[in-house]
């Protein structure tokens, strides 16, 4: 596949880079041209339309970025007139060489080896129809050699710059990728915040409304609830939204959220009228962050789902820390039902955290009819 760099406004930098190089080849070309005439009294001597051959061919290098293969075949022609008028040998083949050298580079490689063919080709026959002195088979091998190498080199110079573009695609794939999962997780880690403090809030604040009126002073514990929840939520949603804007304000700070905290969790939810128990089996055990965190979010997620949807009683969170895994199983006592349980954002954000990490989430029924969601975490 050819590929072409694109064409950008020049800055300032850029234009005096395109007009340094033909201004310095000119001068080089016509002045190295009559230095090296001197010593080739057979060669027709310089005189105004060399001079003027040489001059298009340099100064057509101005557009080599922006119209690379005009300006190859504009060299291609100069430097075939100036060879077939037998003028002397000189620098005039560095207009072609850097002109054949970047179009290959560039990617526009039918063309660049179609320059290069052509000219020695052309040259070649020219020199047969005029009939002009030829040269030995040997030096018509020797240029064709040295053609060809210029063209491969050119190649290897191609294919290096295909090579860096295509790492620097990759480490730009790669960065947006690792952005995308990084928005991902902090949706996730929104969804999951706001989710659980609303769902208690709003539970606590039905609570209040439908005490107020018939015993206002137990109005009080379903109120500081409402208080602690919307703290809690607010130092979290903090947290994430600073870590968003990249600030080095001195934002709340508090631990990442982990299996540290389930006691916390516990109580908060059981004020909002769910009886929660926790059955641990195994020796707990430092997690990693990532881990931790994931199990924590996927309790918390569950016990959410249970307020918000399951109208129970009671919730049960079983933690078994295993050899090679970490097993989660939470279950809930709410309305009997049969058939698979239907699965919303909350759980399908659950299986991304467990899937995240090589595990799986699963949500089946209990005997009872609620709904039991077990995850297995690898260590």
């Amino acid at each position: 596949m050819t590929t072409t760099e694109p064409i950008d406004v020049p800055t300032f930098g850029a234009r005096a880079r395109r007009v340094l190089l033909p201004l310095v080849l000119s001068f080089v070309t016509v002045i190295g041209t009559f230095g090296s005439a001197q010593g080739q009294p057979d060669r027709r001597q310089p005189d105004w339309f060399m001079v003027v051959l040489l001059l298009i061919g340099t100064v057509s290098l101005y557009w080599l970025r922006t119209h690379p293969v005009p300006v190859l075949w504009t060299t291609v022609a100069t430097t075939l007139i100036y060879m077939l008028r037998e003028y002397p040998w000189g620098p005039v083949i560095l207009t072609f060489v850097i002109a054949v050298f970047t179009v290959i580079r560039l990617g526009h490689r039918a063309a660049g080896w179609a320059g290069l063919i052509s000219l020695y080709v052309l040259h070649v026959g020219g020199r047969m129809v005029l009939g002009i002195n030829q040269d030995g088979v040997y030096q018509v091998l020797l240029v064709g050699t040295c053609f060809c190498v210029l063209g491969f080199v050119a190649e290897l110079f191609r294919a290096h710059r295909d090579r860096v573009m295509a790492a620097a695609r990759t480490r730009k794939e790669e960065e947006l990728r690792r952005a995308g999962e990084e928005r991902l997780r902090i949706a996730q880690e929104l969804h999951d915040v706001v989710a659980h403090h609303i769902s208690l809030i709003n539970v606590q604040a039905s609570t209040a409304l439908h005490l107020v009126d018939r015993q206002p002073e137990q109005a009080a514990p379903a109120l500081s609830a409402i208080k602690d929840a919307s703290k809690e939520a607010l130092v979290e949603l903090r947290s994430i939204v600073g870590i968003l804007r990249q600030t080095d304000e001195s934002a709340p700070r508090q631990p990442v959220a982990g299996l540290d905290h389930l006691d916390h969790l516990v109580t908060r939810t059981s004020r909002a009228g769910l009886e929660v128990h926790r059955i641990v089996h195994g020796e707990p055990r430092p997690l990693p962050t990532g881990l931790d965190r994931a199990a924590f979010r996927i309790i918390q997620e569950s016990l959410t789902n249970v307020v918000r949807h399951a109208k129970a009683t009671s919730a049960t969170v079983r933690i078994q820390y295993g050899e090679q895994s970490l097993v989660l199983q939470i279950d809930d006592d709410g309305q009997s039902l049969t058939g698979p349980p239907k699965e919303g954002n909350g759980i399908g954000g659950m299986r991304e955290r467990a899937t995240a990490l090589g595990g799986t989430l699963t949500t089946n029924r209990t005997p009872s009819g609620g709904l039991r969601i077990t995850a297995t975490l690898p260590l």
